[in-house]
């Protein structure tokens, strides 16, 4: 189960547009949010990171068009998908 947070990939689902005040259309992440997601290495820091931009993308509308692709590319990759866990860590 710790392996969820560790084997996360980035929020990133390939879109990479940037038109929304420097953050992409497809994740609402900016490009150093990007490159810092990779340095991230704590299960707290990864988790802080999504909740984060869960919300971000909760108040903007685009929660649910990230959170299916998300899906499909944990799916792709064979790892849990870290969404669950934070429904479940609420």
């Amino acid at each position: 189960m710790a392996k969820t947070w560790t084997n996360a990939p980035s929020p990133c689902i390939d879109v990479c547009k940037y038109k929304r005040k420097g953050r992409c259309i497809g994740c609402s992440m900016t490009k150093e949010e990007k490159s810092l997601f990779k340095r991230l290495d704590a299960k707290a820091d990864k988790k802080a990171f999504f909740r984060e931009l869960v919300a971000r993308l909760e108040q903007q509308g685009g929660l649910a068009f990230w959170a299916t692709a998300y899906r499909r590319k944990c799916d792709k990759r064979g790892v849990p998908c870290p969404l669950d866990k934070l429904t479940m860590d609420a």
